[in-house]
């Protein structure tokens, strides 16, 4: 059968999982098109895709921003440049749309991905802080406006290829008993908590596996990124936090496994290569050409499993606290790791402040009922204002140190 023609925006084009969607995109010309880009301030790289693919739109995050790119583009290109979180709430709604990847990294995305779910586009969601954020929500204008909501985590995505076809109610959990996201590790797995106190930004960017931005490394190396991606898949699969278990894998191979009433265990192996569940996202029900190597199971050779250390790397017991907690408590979770990440990477805290301007943040924060948008908002800018008040206190404690 034919596949229908696609036009897809990008959110966060710049970023590693919007370079690897282009390239996709770029080895299928016949079944999409490129109708928005955006960017933060990665101003020349998006100038390269506008020529390259030739979008209808570019988003830019501010006036001035649009103003340069308007300007290196005239007379080279036809795309027309916009700004703001309008911009990106247009690109994600406008009629045109038919897939939207949103893979703009933290909270920055919620509006923009609520709006593609919102106008019933299909989702390739890269962007977990939405469903962290907002998860009821968001699954609410999925369902009610017949949005198409697929997981592009690698790890959610592998549990979305193992789960069995949707029955006629619609249901796809029978038989499910629980489901295990993998873990790497990151690079500080085998680090005693000495060295792991002594850790830089640097050395928590150098992921032993993936290619990612600097942020969601930083996730990566001190496992929060495995507790929102807990939280996620509570939302996406409708589990308790209890049917989310969690292993260190630290081959990558594996990228998650879901486990039925009978014994059986299905898993999704694969090189880690974000390509892969891209080109599903954007082929599904149909499996797509994604340019990733072929997997050699005699050249790993082997693969090994492990019980997450949450003495070492408390975020992941954070995450889980914050599911337990519930309301708004998953949207300050992600606030405060947004906040003392920025800091970490700045050098003004350590790497084992994360955690600890998290959790003081958390015990600090009044927990709402996120009934709307502006609540989740609310919450967030004043997890932001605690979290802040909260690293001046650690960076005092350091300076005295």
């Amino acid at each position: 059968m034919k596949r229908e023609f696609s036009n897809v925006t990008i959110l966060g084009s710049t970023g590693s999982i919007g370079v690897n969607t282009l390239d996709v995109i770029s080895q299928h010309p016949d079944l999409f098109s490129v109708f928005a880009l955006s960017a933060n301030t990665s101003i020349d790289a998006l100038e390269s895709q506008c020529l390259k693919f030739t979008p209808e739109y570019a988003v830019v995050s501010n006036q001035s921003s649009a103003d340069d790119l308007r300007n290196r583009l005239k007379n080279r290109c036809s795309t027309e440049v916009i700004h703001g979180e309008e911009g990106l709430i247009f690109i994600s709604s406008a009629e045109e749309v038919d897939t939207v990847m949103a893979s703009i990294v933290g909270a920055a995305g919620l509006s923009s991905a609520l709006a593609a779910a919102v106008a019933g586009k299909r989702i390739l969601l890269a962007n977990k802080e939405s469903l962290v954020m907002a998860g009821g929500l968001f699954m609410e204008a999925v369902q009610l406006n017949k949005a198409e909501l697929l997981p592009i985590d690698s790890e959610h995505n592998a549990i979305f290829q193992c789960l069995p076809p949707e029955n006629s109610d619609g249901a796809r959990l029978d038989g499910v008993v629980n489901i295990t996201l993998t873990a790497s590790g990151g690079p500080f797995r085998a680090y005693t908590h000495e060295q792991i106190s002594r850790a830089t930004p640097e050395q928590a960017c150098a992921h032993p596996n993936w290619s990612m931005g600097k942020k969601i490394s930083v996730d990566s190396a001190t496992l929060m990124n495995k507790g929102l991606e807990l939280i996620e898949a509570c939302w996406l699969f409708d589990l308790d936090v209890d049917q989310v278990k969690i292993v260190v894998h630290p081959q990558s191979i594996i990228h998650s496994m879901v486990q039925y009433s009978d014994g059986s265990v299905l898993a999704q192996l694969g090189n880690p290569d974000m390509r892969t569940p891209i080109s599903y996202g954007l082929g599904w029900p149909d499996r797509l050409r994604s340019g990733v190597a072929p997997l050699d199971l005699i050249s790993i050779a082997r693969l090994d499993f492990e019980k997450p250390d949450e003495d070492r790397f408390p975020c992941l017991r954070l995450a889980k606290e914050a599911v337990e907690i519930g309301g708004t408590a998953m949207a300050t979770c992600n606030a405060a790791n947004e906040i003392a990440v920025e800091a970490f990477l700045a050098n003004r805290i350590g790497f084992t402040h994360i955690p600890a301007v998290i959790e003081d943040t958390l015990s600090r924060a009044e927990v709402m009922e996120p009934t709307n948008l502006q609540v989740v908002k609310e919450s967030d800018r004043e997890a932001r204002r605690i979290a802040s008040d909260v690293l001046i206190e650690y960076m005092k404690k350091r300076k005295g140190s």
